[in-house]
């Protein structure tokens, strides 16, 4: 079995614990994010964090699974579900990352449209609870 990019490797950690600096060191200074409900892309590790951190504790824990995973040079496309208040999200993290095993870019996309709107309201009060800590 082909052996996993260790950037993959870094980021299941940090969503099964949470983890701050290790997903500070995964991220390259200039990563870019792409939020299933935020137009523009978000550029720079400390809101790419901001946003990573706070979907580990919404979409996290009992339940995540990531379902299939793509591996090609430099990219990695993980499909995921998690149900939440009775509602069966189904996304995919698309994950780039360099030469030195740092994340560059990472886009989520989530289905359905129900699933969508949920995940704004619970990321909307975590990233709340998190800038209030």
């Amino acid at each position: 079995m082909k052996k996993q990019p260790k950037a993959l490797e870094q980021w299941h950690k940090v969503m099964s614990t949470g983890n701050a600096k290790m997903l500070s060191e995964l991220l390259t200074d200039d990563v870019v994010f792409h939020s299933p409900v935020v137009h523009t892309p978000q550029k720079g590790k400390k809101i790419t964090m901001a946003y990573l951190l706070a979907a580990s504790q919404v979409l996290g824990g009992d339940g995540f699974t990531y379902v299939r995973k793509i591996i090609d040079k430099g990219n990695i496309v993980l499909e995921f579900t998690k149900e939440i208040d009775g509602i069966l999200i189904n996304g995919v993290d698309i994950i780039s990352y360099d030469e030195n095993d740092q994340i560059t870019d990472f886009k989520v996309m989530v289905r359905p449209l129900k699933a969508v709107n949920m995940i704004h309201q619970k990321m909307g009060e975590m990233l709340m609870r998190m800038k209030n800590a």
